[in-house]
């Protein structure tokens, strides 16, 4: 954990002026898609976070019914679905690039539904048993109503697996921190070569940093995200600092 992510901290934003902001100040997540996996399949954090998620389904009962919002490249759908064959899962993320790296990876799978929306417009009849949301919260306008939004889609005594990033992304010490941990394991050359393919995160990387300092992407707490949480009605069951104490991990139950 770098110290940067203590020493600054930028101005909570509220939550109603992130409904108008400009939101031209954002990531290009196409763009971040076409590299995300090379760099997340050798990115120790992240990798921790898939292994977390795994051993939590372990731990519940097979859910009827699964709601992956803003499900990136499909990677905790796809650990879903492993866990859960006859689960109907709904992957709900609206931007192309991504869900089409999703769709190619989870070909395989019949039971998943996808639904090109964002989290604000997904209207649907039936209440979810399991609701995963995993870094994409943070980006989106209004993070209390999109809270509400989540508890509304899910069951009284269902279960949220939120993971947030809520502290200003140090790009210098996420690309040190991976080099660091490529080249010991393949090699200088080859590590080179993952960083040259990889650039693309990089530059995202930055342009959420700078939405971050702008106020159009949310940073919070550990404090600040259990009492929003708690507030759209969920209680915590588990919470820790995950992702080298950049994110929070809070397993919920929707309170009824």
């Amino acid at each position: 954990m770098s110290s940067y992510a203590h020493a600054e901290r930028f101005p909570p934003a509220e939550n109603d002026r992130l409904e108008t902001v400009d939101r031209s100040a954002c990531a290009d997540w196409s763009a971040y898609a076409k590299a995300y996996d090379l760099m997340s399949d050798n990115n120790p954090a992240y990798q921790a976070l898939l292994d977390d998620f795994e051993a939590f389904l372990s731990t519940i009962e097979a859910p009827k019914r699964i709601y992956d919002i803003g499900g990136g490249t499909g990677n905790y759908t796809q650990i879903a679905a492993r866990a859960f064959p006859d689960s109907e899962i709904h992957f709900v993320e609206p931007d192309v690039g991504m869900r089409e790296a999703a769709q190619s990876k989870l070909a395989g799978y019949d039971a998943i539904k996808y639904d090109t929306v964002t989290l604000e417009s997904f209207d649907v009849k039936d209440t979810a048993d399991l609701i995963i949301c995993v870094h994409a919260l943070y980006a989106m306008p209004g993070q209390k109503q999109r809270l509400a939004d989540l508890r509304r889609l899910l069951r009284p005594g269902g279960m949220l697996y939120l993971v947030d990033l809520g502290r200003p992304l140090d790009v210098e010490d996420w690309r040190k921190y991976m080099f660091i941990n490529i080249k010991n394991k393949y090699g200088l050359t080859r590590a080179l070569q993952i960083f040259w393919h990889g650039r693309e995160v990089a530059k995202q990387n930055k342009a959420i940093f700078s939405a971050q300092k702008k106020g159009v992407y949310w940073t919070h707490t550990e404090e600040e995200i259990t009492s929003a949480v708690t507030e759209a009605g969920f209680e915590v069951l588990r919470q820790q600092s995950v992702y080298r104490g950049y994110s929070d991990l809070l397993v919920c139950r929707a309170k009824p």
